[in-house]
């Protein structure tokens, strides 16, 4: 009896720490870069203040409000105060901290030098940040007039062209061709408006489905990387986070290999990944980094050719913090160009599909006047 007690007990307390288990997963998926940028920039600053490691998170742990990241500190704390080297015990976080950040924390530890890599892991991340937002800022506007003009599009079929329909039926062998196909879009939505919901939504569910499988992301980062005004940006914006990764990770004592590992998470194309993993080959079999990058045509020649050089003059690192820095620069004037043409683009298929509908409303209405009179 004493046994079966205890082995109920037993799973009892495994049913109640499974659910807590859960929860905390949970909640440690939910730190943003937000949470981590303000962890790197305090713990730099406490560690060049003279703190210790151990110290400068419990401080950390006491100023933190978010619980995800709480949970993150409290690992960190108590690994570390088991004998863990602090890389090891953020190498846990996978979803936190990068292989970069495991790579140069890692780096650091044996340089003795690690508040300024934080502070080079902190600007990386703001520079990464300041682009993101600037992406956004970029086409969310267009994104905004194209929302706009479909439910103008919908307002209008379903609610103005229903009151019109019973006059224009007088004339509907002298009615424009436009509004012959407005009418019967309106008819259509009105009965089966329904079924035409059910259709889009699962239409968009699979879609998504699919542009997240592998097949589907892939042909998506392919398309990236095709579309000529598309493939501008984005090539741009990879050869950016990538160069930023190197050139830090190899300015910091990493090993090429290690660098191109903590590469490929940084960029989310998987089409690109394929290259940095096929210039981790040509490393490994000892032909170089610029042997791999030239064999890509998507990548910029001149980037190829920098690299080349870095490679022979053995200036690696500087020179892709040169790459990042310059196209940085081009992709936010590229980007402000991009804006400048989409706007106006947008503002005048707007126009058009307004001039369409007023159109398809009024020639009608003179008409019945005309017969009217």
């Amino acid at each position: 009896m004493a046994i079966e007690f205890e082995t109920a007990q037993a799973k009892q307390k495994t049913a109640v720490k499974m659910p807590k288990l859960r929860l905390s997963l949970l909640k440690r998926s939910s730190v943003i870069p937000r949470d981590r940028m303000f962890f790197v920039e305090q713990l730099a600053l406490l560690l060049e203040t003279g703190s210790t490691l151990h110290e400068a998170l419990k401080i950390l742990r006491r100023q933190t409000d978010n619980p995800a990241m709480n949970d993150v500190i409290d690992s960190l704390i108590l690994d570390i105060s088991q004998g863990r080297s602090f890389s090891n015990a953020m190498s846990r976080y996978p979803h936190v901290f990068s292989t970069t950040y495991v790579n140069l924390i890692g780096a650091s530890e044996k340089g003795g030098f690690m508040h300024e890599v934080l502070k080079q892991l902190l600007g990386m991340e703001q520079k990464r940040e300041e682009l993101k937002s600037t992406m956004l800022s970029a086409f969310s506007y267009p994104a905004f007039l194209m929302t706009f003009s479909l439910l103008v599009v919908v307002f209008v079929l379903l609610v103005v062209f229903p009151k019109f329909g019973d006059l224009f039926l007088r004339i509907e062998d002298q009615l424009p061709i436009t509004t012959k196909v407005l009418m019967s879009a309106s008819q259509f939505l009105q009965t089966y408006w329904a079924h035409t919901c059910v259709v889009v939504a699962v239409g968009v569910f699979f879609l998504r489905q699919w542009l997240v499988s592998p097949a589907g992301s892939y042909w998506l980062d392919a398309i990236k990387l095709r579309v000529p005004v598309l493939r501008d940006v984005f090539v741009q914006l990879y050869v950016i986070q990538s160069m930023r990764v190197m050139g830090l990770s190899l300015a910091n004592g990493v090993t090429v290999v290690d660098t191109l590992k903590g590469c490929r998470e940084v960029v989310s194309n998987r089409v690109f990944q394929n290259m940095i993993a096929d210039v981790e080959i040509q490393v490994q079999q000892g032909n170089g980094i610029a042997a791999g990058f030239r064999q890509k045509k998507f990548m910029p020649s001149i980037v190829r050719q920098m690299i080349a050089t870095g490679e022979e003059t053995g200036s690696l690192a500087v020179v892709m913090e040169r790459i990042a820095d310059f196209y940085e620069k081009s992709l936010n004037k590229k980007l402000a160009a991009v804006a400048r043409i989409i706007e106006p683009v947008m503002l005048l298929v707007m126009g058009v599909v307004v001039g369409v509908i007023v159109s398809s409303l009024i020639l009608p209405i003179f008409k019945l006047s005309r017969a009217v009179s």
